[in-house]
């Protein structure tokens, strides 16, 4: 008697992946339409190569939602949350975690960022100094940050909030120990601080329109973490979105943060890390206690989901205010392809010039 070549079980495994791979193409395809007022999430996922600076080639990983705590406020914007994570060939790996989840009545928003790291990075030192004269080295860095925002709508546009960070790095196999000029290799920081806010702002991923003010104050205590002072640490945004014409738009950022002289290097800014600013530059070329840029932006749909940018910036590391030279300001300049990738949300790759370099930069949701 001839025997069948699937069983039972074996055509239901077949449907069962069927349906799951129908699924996720079609939630792939149709990801830009707004499901968020009839799905408790609705999210996206894609799989691809992928390629940075700091970590070369590998395999990169995504899941994007959007959500309504409140399906039946139409005014309020949705919720977000994206999960994202990449292995290279260099023993480089991250995984984030980022969201603003905007609370019943609209009254009261938390932004969060989460982040485990292991990078083997090109390094050249922890000041513009440093940076400017020493050969390049290299060193391995091992990192767990968090922070979080929680802000509370005090009237239609000004807000004030309260913010929480948690910051541990530990440098290992450094070429040239001198590089940190006399800090530790490794630190732990706890950091409290308040915000004041003017928002106006239509969607927080991808403005078309509005302003957003921000002044942050954040105290770092002795006792709260591993380093001998307390610390604080200003930081300024000033954003602007203005419509031009059809499916233009105009962008302007200005960012400041602002440190003690002598701050660690773990709170130290890096220019061009985590591309939103001065995006091109390799993350930690630049490193020094204060941090100030500006770029302006056009933002250009072209047809469907398909949409560019063009965009001119500047800034510079620098020790303290009374030491910033104007011969240090670098220059940043690029072009850029967005892709909808959930309803109102971009795929973004842009590719960055800057003062002998240049690279591409891949990540969601606009760079300001």
């Amino acid at each position: 008697m001839a025997m069948p070549l699937y069983s039972q079980q074996d055509s239901i495994y077949i449907e069962k992946k069927d349906g799951a791979l129908k699924k996720y193409w079609n939630s792939f395809i149709h990801g830009n339409v707004d499901r968020t007022f009839e799905r408790k999430i609705d999210m996206s996922y894609a799989v691809a190569p992928s390629y940075t600076r700091e970590g070369s080639f590998g395999v990169g990983g995504m899941a994007t939602g959007l959500y309504r705590l409140d399906r039946k406020d139409s005014i309020m914007q949705p919720s977000d949350i994206t999960l994202t994570g990449n292995i290279s060939i260099n023993g480089f790996y991250t995984l984030t975690a980022t969201g603003n989840n905007h609370f019943k009545g609209n009254r009261s928003r938390l932004s969060y960022s989460l982040e485990f790291a292991r990078k083997t990075l090109n390094f050249w030192g922890v000041s513009y100094e440093g940076c400017a004269m020493n050969p390049l080295s290299e060193y391995t860095r091992q990192q767990i940050r968090w922070e979080s925002d929680y802000v509370y709508k005090l009237s239609k546009q000004f807000y004030i909030g309260a913010a929480f960070n948690l910051n541990y790095a530990d440098l290992s196999d450094i070429k040239d120990i001198s590089y940190l000029e006399g800090q530790k290799q490794s630190y732990f920081f706890t950091g409290l601080g308040i915000s004041l806010q003017y928002d106006t702002r239509d969607f927080i991923l991808n403005p078309k329109r509005g302003v957003y003010i921000m002044f942050k104050e954040v105290i770092y205590p002795e006792f709260l973490g591993s380093f001998n002072k307390t610390l604080f640490s200003t930081n300024f945004i000033f954003d602007i979105y203005q419509k031009v014409w059809s499916g233009g738009i105009i962008a302007g950022d200005i960012y400041g943060q602002f440190n003690k002289k002598n701050t660690p290097w773990p709170l130290r800014e890096e220019l061009g890390s985590g591309g939103f600013r001065m995006r091109g530059y390799y993350g930690g070329r630049y490193i020094d206690c204060n941090q100030l840029t500006a770029q302006v932006e056009l933002r250009q749909h072209i047809f469907n989901r398909l949409g560019c940018v063009a965009w001119i910036g500047t800034g510079s590391v620098f020790p303290e205010l009374k030491k910033f030279n104007c011969k240090n300001i670098l220059p940043n300049y690029g072009l850029g392809l967005r892709i909808e990738f959930k309803h109102n949300v971009n795929a973004r790759i842009d590719y960055g010039f800057g003062k002998d370099t240049g690279g591409f930069v891949f990540n969601f949701a606009e760079a300001f």
